[in-house]
């Protein structure tokens, strides 16, 4: 495995994977995903703190 140069070929790549040690490339559990943010939308409390605003 070289670490002073960027692998140039596919096979030099698979080289250097192949020397990475054993219990590095144990897979792990990541961590779960966020919530999807919810549906939101711009009701009359809202539109009305931006009133005027255009004159910007």
């Amino acid at each position: 495995m070289s670490t002073m140069t960027e692998p140039e070929t596919i096979a030099e790549l698979i080289d250097d994977c192949a020397d990475i040690p054993a219990d590095l490339r144990v897979a792990r559990a990541s961590l779960p995903r966020p919530p999807a943010p919810g549906n939101w939308a711009v009701d009359d409390a809202c539109h009305a703190q931006v009133a005027g605003l255009e004159d910007y």
